[in-house]
């Protein structure tokens, strides 16, 4: 079980949102004790908590880029990442990891959100695709990895728990 969190400043850089991501990282620390990892471009931050379970090895650590471009937070189990990871293959692209995390990102490069409709498994994913300036958030079918999300004063926060909303609950309008 990984955690994940995000903000997006939609106003400007504010360089305090790392202290807040890495304290919405600390209410869940239990679920990631092998790595952290932090992310700050722009006026976007991500954070990820991980349980190394898929290739330990410090190539599968979060946050992820496949070039520089977009950048995948995750926290779930893809049941056919195998099977996507030889059609990729089988279209030229190249893994560094055998982590599934890594086959999402080059699903996305390659199909954009359509690869979401191609998983099969639980999930919770925040991509941030800075060329075309989107943030996608997206959670399995079913819910059993949730992902919630929050907007205040221009500012979006995402996180795995809702524990690492509430304290910004008494500063909604």
């Amino acid at each position: 079980m990984c955690g994940i969190a995000g903000i997006i400043n939609k106003k400007n850089k504010d360089d305090d949102l790392l202290n807040v991501l890495k304290n919405m990282s600390k209410i869940i620390s239990h679920r990631g004790p092998d790595q952290v990892g932090f992310l700050q471009y722009n006026n976007f931050f991500l954070s990820h908590l991980r349980l190394a379970v898929m290739d330990p090895r410090n190539l599968g650590r979060q946050p992820m880029s496949n070039d520089g471009n977009i950048f995948i937070v995750f926290n779930g189990e893809i049941y056919n990442y195998i099977e996507l990871k030889e059609e990729f293959i089988g279209l030229g692209y190249t893994f560094n990891t055998n982590t599934d995390t890594e086959v999402i990102l080059i699903g996305y490069a390659h199909y954009g959100k359509d690869i979401f409709s191609k998983l099969n498994g639980m999930w919770s994913i925040i991509i941030y695709d800075q060329t075309s300036k989107q943030l996608i958030a997206s959670r399995d079918r079913f819910g059993e990895k949730p992902l919630y999300y929050l907007t205040l004063n221009n500012k979006l926060l995402i996180s795995s728990e809702i524990k690492q909303l509430t304290p910004f609950l008494d500063r909604v309008e």
